[in-house]
């Protein structure tokens, strides 16, 4: 119990300051359109598995015109941050909530689909090319385990990111959200919230990214955030 004590009073000051920061820029969310509000309740609460509340934010994504392939683009992104299971389970979310919806006569936009390849596309040495966008021109190599660097490149940054439905700043706004609802991914966390600026988020839009996360997620991932 005094060990539990002295962690919530080690913990105190830093969420405090958290409070500050959260009740000066508390309206820094108008920063961000509708969209990308969207996109970040919908992200972060697909990474934590929270399905009740992934349901309603999807079905006011909607109302908000975000079209159907967005949305299963940004739930289909993340599967390469939090995994096969809960993309999947994001995606029968998605799936059960459009059904409803066309049974009460809703009609929702579909929306585009991603724009063809050529022929001749070459997803290692595009996704080469993005990894060194979003690392700020340095080249990345993870040499410990080859099989993975090449993961990285050819299938995350060349093939996943190769489809123009999401734009490269909404993969990022996506990505910090999902990372910052999980626990334990702080230097990824890190990454991501460095390499944002390199993909098109501005710093104004990445510092408005925890308010969203506080008014529609939860304290603790705006505070990771």
């Amino acid at each position: 119990m005094n060990l539990k004590k002295t962690l919530l009073a080690a913990m105190l000051p830093a969420f405090l300051g958290f409070t500050t920061i959260n009740a000066q820029n508390k309206n820094m969310e108008n920063v961000l359109t509708t969209k990308q509000q969207d996109l970040i309740a919908v992200a972060a609460l697909e990474a934590k598995g929270d399905l009740g509340n992934l349901e309603k934010a999807l079905d006011k994504a909607l109302d908000d015109q975000l079209t159907v392939n967005e949305l299963k683009a940004t739930l289909s992104h993340l599967y390469a941050y939090t995994g096969f299971p809960r993309c999947l389970n994001g995606l029968g979310t998605l799936q059960n909530v459009c059904e409803q919806r066309k049974k009460e006569g809703k009609n929702d936009i579909e929306g585009k689909a991603a724009s063809a390849l050529p022929k001749d596309y070459d997803a290692l040495a595009r996704g080469t090319e993005v990894q060194t966008q979003l690392t700020g021109g340095n080249g990345f190599k993870y040499a410990f385990a080859p099989e993975v660097d090449f993961y990285l490149k050819a299938h995350l940054f060349g093939d996943i990111f190769s489809s123009d439905v999401l734009t490269f700043a909404e993969r990022e706004i996506v990505t910090i959200s999902a990372l910052a609802s999980i626990e334990g991914l702080a230097p990824q966390l890190k990454s991501h919230l460095n390499g944002a600026l390199n993909m098109g988020v501005t710093k104004e839009e990445r510092a408005a990214i925890p308010d969203v996360l506080a008014a529609r997620v939860g304290e603790l991932e705006a505070y990771r955030a």
